[in-house]
């Protein structure tokens, strides 16, 4: 019934801080956004259909997955993250790593042109990570770049990162999750955050057309793209699908050519319809509970632990995506053979209501208690999951009302650290350094959205960064989910596979298992 691609990602998710370093050089024949296709034809527009809708296309402040999704399309780094994990070489062209592992020397490809019409230089690169790297403005991203102590622009075609402590991921921290290369300056003005909402000013293939939220997002192709005769198309729409059965009718009625569904039971609908087929790919995604530390209910370790030993993953992923997907302990699946701790010694990972009763009782709560759980508007996934996790809660006295929100409301109150007990969606680099230290590092080092401020569990994501051995890394990151699993600060729960349709006229889109759009680049229409 599917058509299943990814299965080498599957196994190739698996490099060290070392490895990282051995797969940028190994990467430089590596088609950056996917294979070429000999038989692209260039022109004609193409329709996405989205269940989700970014609530802003700024790439230094807004957090959203959803706005990661599309703004990768518009805005680039110096490397880009292949499908395989590989940091490939993309606004750098090579570098170089000093013998003490503190300094690199970044050398810019030549002739890249920002959508503005200007030249990048190695002014704007600094600018560029400088601010992103600044507490102070406000990104999501800074604890990504802590350990950059300075930046230096010693000619036009260079840039030099100077660091604290060794990070031998950088080259893959440098893609395209935060930020991407801007012009010099371009944040000095006060409107220039909401601007890009109108304008996009990055050096992609693609630049932004027209932004009309509720409705469509439009990308128009950016002529003077450095990569020759990409990209092949002229034009992307992002139609916004109110719900999956509203995508599942336009794919039918062929108003979308693409579309990837947060349920793939909903895809299903579509395997016997003329001219469409279903594509199956595995994902670094994972869908969690988070269980922020400054809700007053949420604080005691007990309650935390509590919640976790009364949800049945199995359960709940089966409710959610009919089972296409795998549940998770700690780790996301393409990693768990190489960094992920077994299953069997994951605390609080199968449910033991009586335990969990008793935890209650301990931390005063013999009679329960209600909470709020948020869900986000558009992930249809959580309208099921929520509904089964109340259930369960129900049966250690936890009265669950289902509270549902718009993507911006949930990504403002995610940013300012103010998450309460809510569901996520997210997926991860193929690092457990990329997976874990931003979210659960310690301020400011880490952004730590969870209030978790766990000493303990800083002090192994600092040494897992600075380390390079495999074995030792292996180790630390080992003690760093048995403490995870231990305070309960999330709960991990499955990883759903991802499920798109597409119509028999679009060629060669690749499906990154990040869930972003990278392979529209190097997609073409037949007809």
């Amino acid at each position: 019934m599917f058509k299943t691609t990814g299965l080498r990602w599957l196994a190739a998710c698996t490099f060290t801080a070392v490895g990282a370093l051995l797969s940028v050089a190994q990467a430089q024949s590596t088609d950056v956004y996917g294979r070429a296709d000999p038989a692209a034809r260039a022109g004609g527009r193409m329709t996405v259909g989205s269940l989700t809708e970014p609530p802003a296309l700024d790439p230094y402040h807004q957090a959203a997955d959803a706005r990661i999704r599309v703004t990768v399309l518009a805005y680039q780094g110096l490397f880009y993250e292949s499908a395989s994990g590989d940091a490939v070489p993309l606004l750098a062209e090579s570098f170089s790593l000093s013998a003490d592992g503190l300094t690199y020397t970044f050398k810019l490809r030549s002739g890249v042109k920002f959508h503005t019409g200007q030249t990048m230089t190695s002014a704007d690169v600094k600018y560029s990570y400088d601010y992103l790297r600044d507490p102070k403005n406000g990104s999501p991203g800074a604890g990504d770049l802590s350990t950059i102590e300075s930046i230096e622009a010693p000619n036009p075609d260079t840039v030099v990162f100077k660091l604290s402590r060794k990070n031998g991921l950088l080259p893959i921290t440098l893609t395209h999750r935060y930020g991407g290369v801007i012009p010099k300056d371009y944040f000095a003005t006060p409107e220039a955050r909401t601007r890009l909402n109108e304008v996009s000013v990055g050096t992609g293939p693609f630049k932004l057309k027209q932004f009309r939220q509720n409705s469509v997002l439009v990308f128009e192709k950016f002529k003077d793209y450095w990569q020759p005769g990409l990209p092949h198309l002229d034009e992307v729409t992002f139609a916004f699908m109110p719900n999956s059965a509203a995508m599942v009718v336009a794919a039918q009625n062929r108003r979308i050519d693409l579309g990837i569904f947060t349920r793939p039971q909903d895809a299903e609908q579509l395997s016997k319809v003329p001219g469409v087929k279903l594509v199956r790919t595995p994902s670094m995604n994972q869908k969690s509970i988070d269980l922020g530390l400054e809700h007053p209910l949420l604080g005691d370790v007990r309650v935390r632990q509590a919640i976790a030993l009364a949800i049945d993953k199995e359960s709940v992923m089966k409710a959610s995506i009919s089972g296409y997907g795998q549940v998770l302990g700690t780790m996301v699946p393409g990693m768990q053979a190489r960094w992920g701790l077994p299953l069997d010694q994951v605390a609080h990972q199968k449910p033991d209501v009586d335990r969990a009763r008793k935890l209650m009782a301990d931390a005063g709560h013999s009679n329960g208690f209600d909470i709020d759980l948020t869900t986000i508007i558009g992930y249809d996934w959580m309208d099921a999951a929520a509904v089964t996790i109340a259930e369960q809660l129900k049966r250690i006295g936890i009265r669950v009302n289902i509270k549902k929100v718009e993507l911006g409301v949930w990504a403002r109150n995610f940013q300012s650290k103010q998450m309460g007990f809510t569901f996520n969606d997210w997926p991860s680099s193929p690092d457990p350094s990329l997976l874990f230290y931003r979210h659960f590092r310690a301020a400011p080092q880490g952004a730590d959205f969870r209030n978790w401020k766990n000493e303990q569990a800083s002090q192994l994501l600092d040494r897992g960064r600075e380390e390079s051995g495999y074995e030792v890394r292996r180790g630390i990151y080992l003690d760093f989910q048995k403490v995870l699993a231990e305070n309960v600060p999330t709960i991990m729960m499955f990883s759903a596979d991802l499920l798109g349709v597409e119509r028999e006229r679009v060629r060669n889109y690749q499906q990154h298992p990040t869930g972003w759009y990278f392979g529209l680049v190097r997609t073409w229409l037949a007809d």
